[in-house]
């Protein structure tokens, strides 16, 4: 069965960010609090090292009946059988990585204004992540955040879901879902939480109450 885009949080990974445990275990917690899809980001490993982890969250996902996707790597993703590949500005071209993973497999690209968004819809994404919204370290490299405007004008281009990411945190959830947003996108504020399991349920019971009370 082909994958769907239906989960409103979508839980990158970053390994720096665990407090010294070990990455597995932060998702376990995470999937038990709720988390139905996790995009594996660890692009400092080699390929041996990414396989091998990928291959161990595929099995953790699989028990808990939550998808992965894969950072970049189309091959990666395709040796594990995991449920897409998520692309940046530096990947491959959507059109080849569909060609490489098939109809089946999701397709994330990375966004960062309203051209990007549309411009990955007409060639075959499934969703976007958009941001970074708020200030974040981790995605200083993008420039200043983007904002709530942003977010809006572009999910509002696009008929494909759109992930808010950068920056989000409980408290700002309702202003981000109120500018268009399908769902969250993020990283620290699961992935450093001290107790993940907790936090991610947390951020998705606000995630459906703010969801429940729009038209």
């Amino acid at each position: 069965m082909a994958a769907s885009v239906d989960f409103p949080l979508y839980l990158i990974t970053d390994r720096q960010q665990t407090g010294g445990r070990s990455l597995t275990s932060v998702v376990e917690g995470a999937l038990r609090g709720g988390v139905r899809m996790v995009q594996l980001r660890e692009k400092d490993l080699s390929t041996k090292e990414l396989y091998e982890l990928a291959f161990e969250l595929r099995k953790l996902t699989r028990l808990c009946g939550a998808g992965l996707i894969i950072n970049d790597r189309a091959d990666v993703a395709l040796a594990v059988d995991a449920d897409g590949v998520h692309l940046g500005n530096s990947s491959l071209p959507i059109y080849r990585v569909r060609t490489l993973v098939g109809p089946r497999k999701l397709i994330g690209v990375s966004c960062h204004n309203q051209l990007n968004a549309i411009t990955a819809q007409e060639k075959g994404a499934d969703f976007v992540t958009f941001g970074p919204i708020y200030y974040t370290p981790s995605k200083t490299i993008y420039g200043e955040p983007v904002g709530l405007a942003a977010l809006k004008k572009a999910a509002s281009a696009v008929t494909i879901p759109v992930y808010a990411l950068g920056g989000i945190k409980e408290h700002n959830i309702p202003e981000v879902l109120a500018n268009g947003a399908r769902g969250i996108a993020l990283v620290s504020a699961v992935m450093a939480a001290p107790d993940p399991e907790a936090e991610a349920g947390t951020i998705l019971q606000t995630i459906s109450r703010e969801t429940a009370a729009r038209p």
